[in-house]
């Protein structure tokens, strides 16, 4: 088949692309080529926000998401049939400013100003997708929003009051009717197929069209939300010669509760993800704050984070120990399998050529489940894992009937503590059952020292943490005052 033309909708025209590499950055082309230069290059592996551009996309029901998300590591391929809004959109042709940007000038937000349009972006996603009604957003809100932009000029007070003082000001709607036709004009009724210099983009729209293509293509590199393989081009400058996106695929969104549980498919975003299995695991509500920044869980999947296997990867922890199984594809044939099994060693796991992981499936809570979820990391926003820890046992009476203990960080994959949940099982709920398990942790886990942290550091931060899982769900008594403290000395 012959390359078609890369569509998207920008500044109230359809733009077509050609002639252009498959791996150019979202934010090269508008600086570059568009021309509009209010998108900042700040780290170029989407840690700073500087970047931040408002992607729109038709969704299932007919209407349109829109998500902030880092333009430096999104390439430009990935547009096709979507919308890219950046901050030159939000003037209106009369000169008047967005109540976003009002507010920013109006609270003295702006310093320096070169992260400034990322904040307007970010902020301006927060605007559309939040009703009026709904009020201000809290703090927290605001902060979780504002994750992924970061100010040198520590200027973050007045942003954050010109977020809640935005909502004061006279009200600007969005034509999202209107932006929904111009997007179901683009859309295409068959694979885009997109070449340049004899490197592949192909973006299958169907799981059938998928599993033709990944068999076809088995050395091909699957790419779903680019936060990990768009820095393999901007820092690592890899050639990746055949890329086949996934984020077309409707079926890979999909995210749905069966008999056996809450199965997520492989495209869903994280932040989509994660809103569904916070609903049954809302303990898992922390660890969803700090996975990484909210236009990185605007762009990234939770298939991704798992396909990835990483061991730092902060999902796996809590999966694996709530019993998640992971759904593999290889054209029609589907398997399934306990995650903790997919990881075989450091970057190789049980995937075969021509297959591709289709979803995940997460148990249902159990009753009655102790279930948490710990990450230790130099920063609470946006920082990679020391450890990350996850516990989930089942109790009968005040009997530990089943442990699943999985940690990160630990170990060259995402691992379970076969010693530690021995010495749980069938033992009473207790202190010293627990320091007999902490004291099994060094047999299931030697870790690496490295700029993260030491591996006496990480041994006692993961023995500290299940510590501090006994003191949280102890069945004998509240936490006292002095155990509080004690604590605090671990």
């Amino acid at each position: 088949m012959e390359t078609q033309p890369i569509r998207f909708y920008y500044r109230g025209k359809v733009h077509e692309v050609t002639g252009e590499d498959t791996t150019r950055t979202v934010l090269q082309y508008t600086r570059e080529d568009l021309h509009c230069t209010g998108t900042k290059e700040g780290c170029a592996e989407g840690d700073c926000g500087a970047c931040t551009v408002v992607i729109g996309e038709l969704a299932g029901d007919g209407d349109v998401s829109l998500r902030a998300v880092n333009a430096c590591i999104q390439f430009l391929p990935t547009l096709d049939g979507k919308a890219l809004f950046t901050v030159e959109d939000l003037r209106a042709p009369t000169g008047e400013l967005h109540p976003v940007q009002q507010a920013l000038v109006d609270c003295h937000a702006s310093q320096c100003g070169f992260c400034t349009p990322g904040f307007v972006m970010s902020l301006w996603a927060m605007y559309l997708n939040r009703p009026e009604s709904a009020g201000c957003p809290s703090r927290r809100e605001i902060d979780d929003v504002l994750s992924g932009n970061l100010c040198r000029c520590t200027g973050y007070r007045p942003i954050v009051d010109a977020a809640q003082k935005m909502y004061d000001l006279p009200r600007h709607e969005f034509d999202r009717a209107a932006l929904a036709r111009q997007l179901q004009a683009l859309q295409r009724g068959e694979m885009l197929t997109y070449e340049h210099d004899n490197h592949l983009f192909h973006a299958p729209r169907s799981l059938a069209e998928l599993g033709t293509l990944r068999a076809a293509h088995p050395d091909a590199r699957i790419l779903a939300g680019s936060t990990d393989v768009g820095l393999w081009v901007t820092k690592q400058f890899r050639d990746l010669k055949h890329l086949i996106y996934i984020g077309q695929v409707a079926e890979l969104r999909e995210i749905s509760e069966g008999p056996n549980g809450i199965y997520v498919g492989a495209g869903a975003l994280l932040n989509d993800a994660f809103d569904a299995l916070v609903k049954h695991y809302p303990e898992l509500a922390e660890l969803r704050q700090r996975f990484a920044s909210f236009p990185i869980r605007n762009a990234g999947t939770l298939g991704g984070n798992v396909a990835n296997g990483s061991p730092i990867g902060d999902s796996m922890p809590g999966l694996i120990s709530l019993g998640t199984s992971i759904v593999l594809r290889r054209e029609d044939r589907v398997r399934e399998m306990p995650l903790e099994d997919f990881y075989i060693a450091y970057q190789k796991s049980a995937i075969e050529p021509g297959e591709f992981v289709q979803g995940i499936r997460v148990p249902y809570p159990r009753t009655p489940q102790r279930f948490r979820t710990y990450k230790l990391a130099k920063r609470f926003d946006q920082d990679i894992s020391a450890v990350c820890a996850a516990f989930a046992i089942d109790l009968d009476g005040d009997v530990v009937r089943s442990a699943r203990i999985a940690f990160g960080g630990m170990a060259a994959t995402p691992k379970r503590g076969a010693a530690i949940e021995a010495a749980l099982n069938g033992q009473p709920w207790t202190e010293a059952t627990v320091r007999a398990a902490m004291a099994a942790l060094p047999t299931d886990y030697q870790p690496l020292s490295d700029m993260r942290a030491t591996s006496a550091y990480r041994l006692a931060g993961a023995q500290n943490l299940l510590y501090r899982f006994f003191l949280e769900t102890r069945t004998d008594a509240p936490l006292a005052a002095h155990e509080v403290n004690a604590f605090a000395n671990v």
